[in-house]
């Protein structure tokens, strides 16, 4: 029973390029573990030809591949119920990206048949080329020129147990092209030239480098957190520098950015201790937006953190980061309050660090904070220590000094002096220190300076009221004192909790915050091991360990990791409505795209009923009007009238019937069935019978270009549909132009008008059913051919997109691939349905 419940293991080859050797090492770990015993079959493996590749079947179980038909062809797929019907240990399963032939209750994507063996428990190793990740589409069609059509999401590939990366140097990748072990030699110099240029392939290198990295890096931290490893491991450096909000800031984010760009692949991290102590005092939050943007800027990361102190919080993050190095600035403290307060953040954090190195940075701020009061806002355990004892000692070393020059100083002035120390040991020990010292000068002045002097007078009214008058004004003062703190803590805590909750709303408002990221933020911020939205909350909160807060209607955060404090229940409870917040946006936009198709296709129905109320009906009402007076008896028609009317019908009828296959095509479009039949086609083939109706077209530069993969039939209408909408727009005695180009393993077909044109603002309204911007005639068409057009043409792996014509008017540019660069996925992808124009 075990076996069958056990979820199968994926392994995924990842190749920054076709012809790394992805397929060969995956054939060759099939072909090592058979040998082992194990049960191996091949569900599907695509060799493109290379016969060391297909080699490598030799004694491998290969499952038959399924036949496909589908519009009018026919395909091979995996036979994905074979597979599972054989359940092998383990299956090989090629072109991780590859899109299936629609139909016959397959997926859409072989990535999901892989899903389905491994939910059945038999382990799959497969290979993905970079290119076809989904978040690097537009980084790698932007480096090659290339567009991919066929993608999976990383989070698919990230799933996997291992991930294995196939490297090799573009210059080795070079020669195995030209010795033709990738391509077939009439393709080798296309290839050498353009996506096999030297520069792309280092620039796919580098993206199937950084995003491994990213992966085992993701792994390192998973693995640390499982077996609660607090120590650094060095294996690349993360650079942590410490933001107060103060103007020292953008030195500090500089200096460690330089840091970590002198070793390749470094991380810069910036965090700011948003809490009533150390760091958090002074903060300007201007300085700290600006200072994020510069973070930012520099391509580092921003974090706010919340912990008890700041130099625990800052190492605790840097440790939690696997921080290699901690930047902070020196103290703005001067000599004698750093003298008067003991040591300050950077002094802890170099002790607390262990092996994190430590850089304390100077600035211009340095040594010029102010004296008093002290930034700290509660009395710390050196100041509870330190008030009793300077309450004993301080009288005693003031009444050594004043017996010095007691012929000089009245009792007056020496009553004041004992006060104002009064005063001192109560701001800095609180009420019992000042007690002590009230009591101690009390006693001091009265045995030395009071006549008889040498003894105690206690029995005396004035020296009973000196006794009590400074015991009240060292309580007054000290309540004064001890009340002015505990307001100074809570500002301070309200200031900390206001400026997290500011940072987490900023982040917010910029956008990018799913709700993953904000669960993650939390976690970060309040310092715990994990931080959870579940539907049920926890049985019971274990001990120390479990933090719950309700998140919205039947969700709750839960975070475990260390006990909070009631504040920081506070704050979480607020970050806890962001994250409930956002689960309802996500809600919210899940609902309106499932309503967004339904208002398109009800937008669609309203427009196509206003359109056939004059449109369809005119041919319709022409050609009846002629066949009624053609069947008419009271009227002899000439033979020249009767051909008029016959000719009438024809044209009418033929007018409708391109209406109505236009209207069908796009039905078709939009649902996904448009019958394909791609092949090889050369322009001249195409374009004699597609301006057929257009008069006196300027072709140039089509004889040269190599013949491009499509359907040729639809290509023939899309540049008749073109065509005809430039010939609508050309002034007379202009021609339309058409032209073509090829570069890059595509084509460009340019049809060419001389109009008005149109301007760069709402251009895509052209491509909208039913619209007719900029006709000069909008009382015939029912607004379809652009619409139609960029339909057909996206459905052969095309791009059609509108351009000014140097010295006026507006230029359609079809883009198509070549038949000779056609790869073996985007073979199989021509039977993908089109996108919905």
């Amino acid at each position: 029973m075990n076996d069958v419940l056990r979820r199968g293991r994926l392994k995924v080859y990842l190749g920054a390029a076709p012809g790394v050797g992805k397929t060969y090492r995956m054939l060759d770990e099939a072909r090592r573990r058979a040998a082992r015993g194990a049960d191996v079959v091949v569900g599907f493996a695509e060799c493109h030809g290379r016969p060391r590749t297909e080699a490598m079947l030799d004694g491998l179980e290969v499952v038959a591949r399924a036949q496909c038909a589908y519009r009018g062809g026919y395909f091979e797929e995996m036979d994905l119920p074979a597979v599972l019907a054989r359940r092998p240990e383990v299956a090989v399963v090629d072109e991780f990206a590859h899109s299936n032939v629609p139909g016959g209750g397959r997926n859409a994507k072989r990535w999901q048949d892989i899903d389905v063996l491994l939910a059945a428990g038999i382990d799959v190793v497969t290979a993905v080329n970079v290119q076809h990740l989904a978040s690097l589409k537009d980084v790698v069609e932007k480096i090659t020129g290339v567009p991919q059509h066929e993608t999976v999401p990383d989070d698919v590939v990230r799933r996997a147990q291992q991930i294995e990366l196939i490297d090799m140097p573009p210059e080795g990748l070079r020669r195995r092209m030209a010795h033709g072990n990738i391509y077939t030699p009439e393709k080798i110099d296309a290839a050498l030239a353009n996506y096999f240029r030297p520069g792309n392939l280092t620039a796919l290198r580098q993206l199937a480098l950084l995003w491994v990295a990213d992966r085992v890096d993701e792994a390192l931290h998973t693995y640390r957190a499982e077996h609660a490893i607090g120590g650094v491991w060095e294996t690349r450096e993360r650079v942590v520098v410490a933001l107060t909000g103060g103007p020292e800031g953008d030195t500090l984010i500089r200096r460690a950015a330089r840091i970590a760009d002198r070793s390749a692949g470094g991380d810069l991290l910036a965090v700011h201790v948003a809490r009533s102590d150390g760091l958090a005092a002074g903060v300007s939050h201007a300085s700290l937006a600006r200072q994020r943007r510069l973070v930012e800027d520099l391509g580092g990361s921003y974090h706010s953190v919340v912990g008890d102190g700041v130099a625990t919080a800052l190492v605790e993050f840097a440790r939690t980061e696997n921080a290699t190095q901690l930047v902070l600035g020196t103290s703005r403290r001067g000599r004698l309050e750093r003298f008067l307060t003991g040591p300050g953040t950077g002094e802890t954090v170099t002790e607390l660090s262990g092996d994190i190195d430590v850089h304390r940075v100077t600035h211009e701020r340095a040594g010029r904070g102010t004296l008093l009061p002290s930034r700290r806002r509660t009395l710390s355990t050196a100041r509870l220590i330190a008030g009793p004892v300077t309450g004993l000692v301080l009288p005693v070393l003031l009444t050594v000094c004043l017996a010095q020059v007691r012929d000089t100083v009245n009792l007056t002035s020496e009553a004041l002096l004992f006060l104002l120390a009064v005063v001192g040991v109560a701001c800095i020990g609180g009420v019992t220190s000042a007690v002590i010292a009230s009591v101690t000068a009390s006693l001091l002045l009265n045995y030395w300076f009071i006549p008889p002097i040498g003894q105690f007078t206690l029995d005396d009214p004035n020296a009973l009221l000196a006794l009590g008058v400074f015991t009240v004004v060292a309580a007054t003062v000290a309540a004064v004192v001890d009340r002015s703190l505990r307001l100074s803590r809570r500002s301070a805590r309200a200031t900390a909790e206001a400026e997290t909750m500011s940072s987490l709303a900023g982040s917010i408002v910029r956008g990018g915050q799913t709700i993953p990221a904000l669960l993650e933020r939390t976690r970060e911020t309040f310092g715990t091991d994990s931080a959870e939205l579940v539907d049920q909350p926890p049985d019971h909160e274990v001990g120390s360990g479990v933090t719950t807060v309700p998140a919205g209607p039947g969700a709750f955060l839960v975070l475990r990791g260390r006990t909070l404090s009631s504040s920081e229940r506070r704050v979480l409870a607020a970050f806890a409505a962001h994250v409930g917040s956002a689960v309802e946006r996500a809600q919210l936009a899940e609902a309106a795209a499932e309503i967004e198709p339904v208002k398109a296709a009800d937008r669609l129905r309203t427009a196509l009923l206003r359109a056939v109320g004059h449109d369809l009906r005119t041919p319709l009402a022409a050609g009846w009007a002629a066949v009624t007076s053609l069947r008419g008896r009271d009227v002899e028609f000439s033979d020249e009238d009767r051909d008029e009317l016959l000719a009438t019908a024809d044209e009418s009828m033929a007018k409708l019937n391109r209406l109505l296959e236009n209207l069908l095509d796009l039905s078709r479009l939009e649902a996904g069935v448009l019958p394909l039949n791609l092949r090889a086609t050369s322009l001249e083939e195409v374009l004699p019978m597609a301006l057929a109706d257009v008069p006196d077209v300027d072709l140039r530069d089509v004889e040269s270009i190599p013949p491009v993969l499509v359907d040729p039939p639809l290509l023939e209408r899309v540049i008749a549909n073109l065509a005809g909408n430039a010939a609508r727009h050309t002034p007379a005695g202009r021609r339309v132009m058409v032209t073509a180009s090829a570069l890059g393993g595509r084509v460009e077909l340019r049809v060419v008008d001389r109009g008005p044109g149109l301007p760069t603002t709402g251009r895509e309204r052209l491509f909208e059913p039913f619209q007719r911007l900029g006709d000069t005639d909008n009382t015939t068409g029912l607004g379809l051919g652009l619409a139609l057009a960029r339909g057909l043409t996206e459905a052969m792996n095309g791009t059609l997109t509108p351009e000014d014509t140097p010295g006026g008017g507006l230029t359609m540019v079809v883009s198509l691939p070549l038949a000779e660069w056609a790869d073996p996925s985007a073979s199989t992808a021509v039977a993908t349905p089109g996108r919905t124009p």
